[in-house]
């Protein structure tokens, strides 16, 4: 469940995003381009209805015709993970990943690996994802995630902290203190809650973890 609810704020901020149609189909006829930029736009609109059949046609669609397009393997990898057919996902998400190396296809093939319990598999996409953008605490928190199932407390007490490192606020301080207490670290586990008690955030400041941006659109 925590996979899929990352990936579903993930694929919420990609919904609102636009590629740039002429980077995608610089060569092709205007008529083909204003077609396939339809397509684009009932892909968001069906995404965001949920109609999820819709969807899928209008992205394979632009696949038939841009068989390289790395964001529309991405999108459809959100819709496969959505319906909760983990292997299409993987396999799109991987597919983008051979086209257009990016932290995000790693990390959302991470996320799919998480929810099916293959965790080994898992801790190695988000290692790789790490490895190219390693600067959001969502990233580290979700490697935690893995290594804690695998048993290695270290490791997710390491990737936390690093968490706390990047985005100091209540919700990675309480993440962190949590996680001090499953490991019998109860002193620093209350610090770290007074720390977040203390804390106020200011009108207007995220007052969650920002999130993985995805392949824009």
């Amino acid at each position: 469940m925590f996979g899929l609810v990352l990936l579903a704020l993930f694929g919420a901020w990609a919904l609102y995003q636009r590629q740039t149609i002429t980077e995608v189909t610089l060569d092709l006829p205007s008529k083909l381009t204003d077609k396939l930029d339809r397509l684009w736009e009932i892909a968001q609109e069906s995404l965001r209805d949920k109609k999820y059949l819709r969807a899928e046609k209008a992205l394979l669609t632009i696949l038939r015709v841009d068989e390289r397009n790395a964001t529309a393997y991405n999108r459809l990898g959100i819709l496969y993970a959505k319906q909760q057919a983990y292997e299409d996902a993987i396999e799109c998400f991987e597919i983008a990943q051979s086209l257009e190396p990016s932290a995000s296809s790693l990390h959302n093939v991470g996320l799919i690996y998480y929810e099916t319990e293959q965790y080994d598999k898992a801790a190695l996409a988000f290692e790789q994802a790490l490895g190219m953008e390693e600067g959001l605490a969502a990233r580290h928190i979700a490697y935690a995630k893995v290594q804690e199932k695998l048993g290695h407390d270290k490791r997710m007490l390491t990737a936390l902290e690093r968490a706390v490192e990047l985005e100091k606020n209540p919700q990675t301080l309480t993440i962190l203190a949590d996680a001090y207490e499953r490991t019998d670290q109860t002193e620093l586990a209350t610090d770290l809650r007074e720390q977040a008690a203390k804390m106020i955030i200011p009108e207007g400041q995220a007052k969650r973890v920002k999130q993985p941006r995805r392949v824009v659109m």
